[in-house]
């Protein structure tokens, strides 16, 4: 299947995507890692470090803080792991930025995905603000939680982006931009399970229980879902540690085993609704065995109670499952193979 020579290419606009979808995923990985080892206040200013977009020498460091952070321990290594994601951040947005200029520039051409390519763009805005705020309110939550659903966001939408390019120039043909409901439904029973993680993580409730299928063996607790599960805090305490009692912190990780199950019930309809698919099939497979991986994961982290490399694979596996999810959700868009010239733009190759 090949363009028709009087339609702009879009080779400049598929290398970009892919490029982006690259440095997606190491921004998100990188997120997590910072956050995991406790780094999203190693920088105490934003959207500098301690005043210097380059670390300088330790004791240079030092002497700044002196003047300007009073109170604030100097940490290199912390301060290293924010502004690596901080650069990673801004590469991704600056690629986003260029992939909505190529949108603009190429939207004559019929189904171009123009609004996504925007939406794009306004995302990543978001997600820079998001990105200050994390710091200057002080790991706040529902901030946190929020950069982290941006961030899965972005790296779904720039998935979906490849999807309709890939549709564009290549084989398949979208009949639709919305998928079967019930892929809908899983994809939001995800993110569902997305947010009730990164809520999890930033208020470190991940230590609330020590038991992997009751919270703690042999022993009644009382769960504070109103406390847990409220997102309206105060503005100025620094939230690194977490502030909530025991009781709300095994509300929250009981509501994120909740969401796991919901997911599981969203993937079982899932595959009843496609399993006369016979192309989705294998993708179905990739999402239960990745889901299988993540559950495993989850009970590795209680029982352990949240190791780094437990917790960083945990979370590098939510990615998984997000990436997954997302191929199964561009395949059931798709029900036809492009077999006849198309509005006069494409024949068959």
């Amino acid at each position: 299947m090949n363009l028709n020579p009087k339609t702009p290419s879009l080779n400049s606009s598929w290398r970009l995507v892919n490029f982006s979808i690259g440095l997606a995923l190491v921004v998100v990985l990188l997120g997590g890692w910072t956050r995991l080892n406790d780094a999203g206040l190693g920088c105490p200013d934003w959207p500098a470090c301690y005043g210097h977009f380059v670390l300088p020498p330790a004791h240079q460091v030092e002497e700044r803080i002196l003047i300007d952070f009073p109170g604030h321990a100097v940490d290199l290594k912390k301060g290293w792991l924010e502004m690596v994601h901080r650069y990673a951040a801004s590469l991704l947005g600056l690629m986003i930025l260029l992939q909505a200029v190529i949108a603009i520039r190429k939207r004559s051409i019929e189904g171009y995905p123009l609004s996504l390519s925007c939406s794009l763009l306004v995302l990543v805005i978001i997600q820079g603000l998001f990105g200050m705020w994390t710091v200057t309110l002080k790991l706040v939550p529902w901030v946190v939680t929020l950069h982290l659903l941006g961030g899965m966001a972005t790296l779904a939408l720039l998935v979906r982006l490849r999807q309709r390019l890939k549709a564009l120039k290549g084989a398949e043909l979208p009949t639709g931009r919305h998928a079967e409901p019930a892929v809908v439904m899983l994809v939001v029973a995800l993110f569902i399970q997305i947010s009730l993680g990164g809520w999890t993580s930033t208020n470190y409730a991940g230590w609330a229980c020590d038991h992997w299928l009751v919270c703690h063996q042999g022993n009644v607790i009382e769960y504070d879902f109103a406390t847990g599960m409220n997102p309206v805090v105060p503005l100025g305490p620094n939230y690194e540690g977490g502030m909530l009692p025991a009781e709300a912190r095994a509300a929250i990780q009981i509501s994120h085993r909740i969401g796991a199950l919901m997911f599981v019930l969203s993937l079982l309809l899932a595959t009843w609704r496609l399993r006369n698919n016979p192309a989705l099939k294998p993708w179905l497979g990739l999402v239960w065995v990745v889901t299988g991986a993540q559950i495993v994961l989850g009970v590795l982290n209680v029982v352990f109670q949240l190791p780094l490399s437990l917790a960083t694979a945990h979370h590098a596996a939510a990615v998984m499952l997000l990436l997954s999810v997302m191929a199964v959700y561009g395949r059931a868009c798709v029900k036809r193979k492009r077999t006849e010239v198309i509005h006069g733009y494409l024949s068959p190759g």
